[in-house]
């Protein structure tokens, strides 16, 4: 590392990697309480966990481990630091770092009978839920602890506490806030219901101040935020580690040596009510740990870079990093090239240097006292909570995390790691029970669980559930094709023609000269498999360029399209994000046409997949088909007037702060292929349901002009609905659109005003369902024993996998009037999973939000402005 640049920089008021991302074991449970005069809370996740609190807090350190912890402060926090320290307006006692709690949403609409359907083959299926064979019936009093004098350090306020643990009986204390089930009666002219003394080891005296501040009855929602604590606690006799919200194994690591990284098994748990029982979910998870640091990745950049500083800072800033020192994870936000180890901070004691700092808090010494420091900044929880400094990590201490799209691309990579993590249903199923069996088997754990009179059922919760008939695939002249256990139609193209085709008959082809040969015996594959699907494809007129430069596809795009060309295909050498980021602004906004963009390395023959090609080339010409409004198949839809809508949200990678919103719209499927499409960037935390409206607005001014009236129903899917985000939804986005709609509907005669169902759809969850010991079919619906009773839910399993274990999707209906039956909803949305044409089976989400999906992440991956208006009819950016 000699030839860095020497480093004399001094950083004043920096934290030392302290309170940045999530809290470490001994830290992580603050704030479990709700503010006096607020609603209680529980777990609004979509994912079946925890909320935003409850998630992030675990369990307090248990009575064996707390004796003798005195004053040892081995801990690192940065504790909000209040202003007013007694009385009313004392901030503390309520949600530390006035934590925000997602609250739990009841949105099952007012009226409804019931949301079990009727339809499809009964049968019984496992889940991964187990029990709570006995329901806990106390009540939690919650209380405040204050020290005096003052103590800053959680750890040593909770070894403090332990000294009485016997007074205070089974307690859950996270540094502020104190759960216990037992009632203190008040002291006389006292705030405070208990004032004990207590000494350290070092013979300090401390006054431990509690005072009453509310109550947790039996049945209220947030007790299920005490009850994940409580078994977040009973795990730590699990041995498991705490990396960021969930336990993971390091014992049981699986060592990829080749690739420099780990994959850390473990567990997400979640408790919560259900429909008729309070269940554990457990699903089996896996972090992957990499063994690079960021210095590592600092010297291959030096290695392999003139400028390394502007490279080495496009690599890791966004990356999120992990400190064994402190068990904590980072996300990073600058480079600092003028700062180093040696460079100075300031504490209470004075000015110290990073070297000399680890040196004497974790025993650990700094090999390169030049390399540069890495800046993270306070997140918004940190500063809620006072700590609003900048967090300044050194490279050799922070090993990076997750995966880079490299990494994503190693074909050999992802297959070593598929062999671990993709289980089959009976693997997952035996792992979900040795977890039970090791919580029943550990001592500490039992004593926790009994402690709070809670027992763990052994079995995993059986469930009834239906497989919905199988749909019909409409081909060419009304063939037809009954789905099967495969859900995929792929090999039906080679004896059947498509729904609908549009001949190509005027397109150009533009590529590199050298590449010329490839490219002609690919459209020549092309052409053929388009004749054997009835559609006919002429032979293209093609734009040669000299080279792969950004500028001459450009030109090259300029010229072609001042021909009218129905479609362009562009062959890329190699796959390449610029490249592709420049052709698709020119195709999309500037010189707007469908385009069709191939990378040689797919389209150029080679001897060991010849066969392969074929299959390339059909698939190919299905999506130019689709992209110019034909429709290579159908579904049997009973309803007349539907239109079907999704809504996606996507993140812009290059600005954080930037997300785009993509709408799509069929224009009635029994009647109409036509999809309308557009697309809005909006800020980090705005709201979107003034662009959600004006986009329906337009998609309800396309099918007026092509019907001559409006839709009978619409049945919106809205997707990219985060935890704690539902309240949102359900509180502003839906009134807003429904009376926005009913403008609409009123001002064109319909004074009944429009018929909407608004379906939240959710991919990221832990449930799953296993038959026989095996995946359920496609088509598998649960309505029951697992939903959740304050919603108008089921999960859907639409899609076949050939490895793991499926994962089904949930289904939230937060507004109906359209008059349907829970069964035709749940039928609707399973016939939707069909459409995607950019995939010849059934998908995981209806196809509608795939769509929104697909338009939102080519937006901000590639284009970052509004694509034209003139391609809103068109799937251009399958």
């Amino acid at each position: 590392m000699n030839n860095l640049p020497s480093n004399s920089g001094h950083s004043r008021g920096h934290s030392r990697g302290q309170g940045r991302g999530n809290k470490r074991n001994e830290d992580l449970t603050r704030g479990l309480g709700p503010q006096l005069g607020q609603a209680s809370s529980s777990s609004g996740s979509q994912q079946h966990q925890v909320g935003a609190a409850a998630a992030a807090v675990v369990n307090e350190p248990p009575r064996q481990l707390q004796e003798g912890s005195g004053s040892q402060s081995t801990t690192e926090t940065q504790k909000s630091r209040e202003t007013e320290r007694s009385g009313d307006g004392d901030a503390r006692g309520s949600v530390r770092g006035r934590r925000v709690i997602s609250q739990v949403v009841h949105s099952r609409p007012q009226g409804l009978v019931t949301k079990t359907g009727l339809s499809g083959r009964r049968i019984t299926a496992q889940t991964n839920y187990f029990k709570l064979l006995t329901t806990p019936n106390w009540t939690i009093y919650q209380y405040r602890v204050d020290f005096v004098p003052d103590v800053d350090n959680t750890r040593l306020r909770r070894g403090l506490l332990s000294e009485h643990r016997d007074l205070l009986g089974g307690y859950i204390f996270d540094g502020t806030v104190l759960f216990c089930s037992t009632a203190f009666k008040p002291v006389p002219n006292s705030l405070y219901v208990l004032e004990l003394l207590t000494t350290s080891r070092t013979g300090e005296k401390f006054e431990v101040k509690i005072k009453q501040v509310g109550t947790v009855e039996s049945g209220d929602a947030q007790q299920f935020q005490v009850l994940n604590l409580i078994l977040r606690r009973a795990m730590e006799g699990l041995n498991l580690q705490l990396v960021s919200r969930n336990f993971f194994d390091p014992k049981a690591k699986i060592n990829l040596e080749t690739y420099r990284m780990e994959l850390w098994p473990g567990y997400q748990t979640s408790i919560r009510q259900h429909e008729a029982d309070i269940l554990l979910c457990s699903e089996v998870a896996h972090k992957v740990m990499r063994t690079d640091t960021l210095f590592n990745i600092l010297s291959e950049t030096i290695r392999d870079n003139d400028d390394y500083q502007a490279a080495f800072r496009r690599q890791v800033i966004g990356m999120v990093v992990f400190t064994d020192y402190n068990n904590k994870t980072y996300r990073v936000d600058e480079v600092d090239f003028d700062s180093s180890p040696l460079s100075t901070f300031t504490t209470k004691n004075g000015d110290i240097t990073y070297v000399d700092y680890y040196k004497t808090r974790y025993n650990i010494s700094i090999r390169d006292c030049k390399q540069p420091m890495i800046v993270c900044c306070p997140t918004e929880k940190n500063i809620r909570g006072g700590a609003d400094s900048l967090i300044m990590l050194i490279p050799e201490l922070a090993r990076a995390t997750g995966m880079t799209d490299a990494m994503r691309a190693n074909f050999r990579l992802m297959k070593a790691m598929s062999e671990h993590t993709r289980l089959a249903p009976d693997r997952r199923i035996e792992r979900l029970r040795a977890f039970n069996s090791r919580l029943k088997s550990s001592a500490h754990s039992m004593e926790v669980l009994k402690s709070w009179n809670i027992d763990l059922g052994v079995a995993l919760v059986e469930i009834p559930a239906r497989v919905l008939p199988s749909e019909k695939i409409i081909f060419g002249n009304q063939m037809k094709f009954l789905c099967d256990h495969r859900a995929d139609w792929s090999y039906e193209f080679r004896t059947n023609s498509m729904f609908t085709h549009v001949d190509i008959k005027r397109w150009y082809v533009i590529v590199p000269q050298r590449s010329k040969r490839e490219a002609q015996e690919f459209v020549k594959m092309c052409m053929r498999a388009a004749s054997g699907m009835k559609m006919l494809i002429a032979e293209p007129r093609y734009e040669e360029i000299p080279d792969d430069r950004n500028g001459t596809y450009s030109r090259a795009i300029d010229n072609t399209t001042t021909k009218d060309p129905q479609i362009i295909m562009l062959v890329l050498k190699t796959p390449n994000e610029e490249k592709y980021s420049c052709i698709k602004k020119r195709a999309c906004v500037d010189r707007p046409v469908p385009s069709q963009v191939v990378t040689l390395k797919t389209i150029a023959p080679r001897q060991e997949r010849v066969g392969g090609l074929m299959s390339i080339a059909t698939k190919v010409v299905i999506q130019m088909n689709a992209k110019l409004m034909g429709a290579p198949w159908m579904i049997e839809l009973p309803l007349r007037g539907l239109m079907t809508v999704g809504f996606d949200v996507c993140h812009s990678p290059k600005s954080k702060n930037k997300s785009y919103g993509a709408l799509v719209a069929t224009m009635d499927m029994k009647i109409s292929q036509r999809y309308y499409s557009s697309v809005n960037e909006h800020m980090k935390g705005q709201e979107l349901s003034n662009q959600m409206s004006m986009n329906m607005t337009y998609a309800l001014k396309a099918y007026r002009d092509l019907h001559g009236a409006l839709p009978e129903r619409i049945l919106f899917f809205r997707d990219g609905v985060g935890d704690g985000q539902l309240h949102q939804v359900f509180n502003t986005e839906v009134k807003f659109l429904k009376a926005k709609l009913d403008e609409i509907y009123k001002s064109a005669g319909k004074p009944e005003g429009s018929r909407m169902a608004f379906v939240v759809v959710a991919k990221r969850i832990n449930t799953r369902y296993f038959v026989n010991r095996r995946n359920p079919e496609p088509g598998t619906v649960v309505d029951d024993v697992i939903t959740l009773p304050e919603r108008y839910d089921f999960f859907l399993v639409s899609q076949a996998v050939n490895q793991g274990t499926v994962s089904p999707t949930n289904y939230n209906v937060i507004h109906d009037n359209m008059g349907l039956s829970a069964d035709k909803i749940q039928m609707l949305a399973y016939k939707m999973t069909h459409m995607y044409y950019n995939w010849s089976g059934s998908c995981r989400v209806p196809a509608v939000c795939q769509y929104a999906h697909k338009l939102a992440f080519l937006v901000a991956e590639s284009i970052n402005r509004a694509p034209s208006a003139a391609l809103e009819n068109q799937l251009y950016f399958l």
